[in-house]
């Protein structure tokens, strides 16, 4: 068994009313391995009480499942002998509405763009891989959004 830890930081800034619901979500997200991220709610959330330079919870979900599938992805590239030079990848999570006063990040869509030196795997080699990647992938199998690999 692994385990993981973060430390989430917030406080009341001078001059917020936290009663009436005028404060900054703003607040920092220290991991274990001592980096901290300046965090806060989304702006498509709490609007103008969102530090719209942070990282908010939502895109630090999408970024996990792209970040995890990209990590499980070239290990098993590794394994299967091709040689990858480089991985990128635009992520996009949706947040909708799943009844009445509750949302989710339902789908969440990865596009990777792999460069390869020497042999590069065929289309159904590619979508094999890849459906092994999502199929291992630690944060995929911990939540219920749909990932699709495009």
């Amino acid at each position: 068994m692994a385990k993981y830890t973060a430390d989430v930081v917030w406080m009341l800034a001078p001059g917020d009313d936290f009663r009436s619901g005028r404060y900054s979500r703003g607040h920092s997200v220290n991991f274990d391995g001592g980096v901290t991220v300046p965090a806060s709610a989304s702006p498509h959330v709490v609007g103008k009480w969102a530090v719209a330079s942070a990282v908010d919870p939502e895109e630090m979900l999408v970024a996990a499942l792209s970040n995890c599938h990209m990590l499980t992805f070239l290990h098993l590239a590794r394994l299967a002998g091709f040689s990858v030079t480089s991985y990128r990848d635009h992520a996009e999570g949706v947040m909708e509405e799943i009844a009445p006063g509750r949302q989710a990040v339902t789908h969440v869509t990865l596009r990777p763009e792999i460069a390869w030196s020497g042999e590069a795997p065929n289309a159904a080699r590619l979508a094999q891989l890849h459906h092994e990647a999502h199929e291992t992938c630690f944060i995929a199998n911990s939540v219920k959004t749909e990932v699709t690999i495009c």
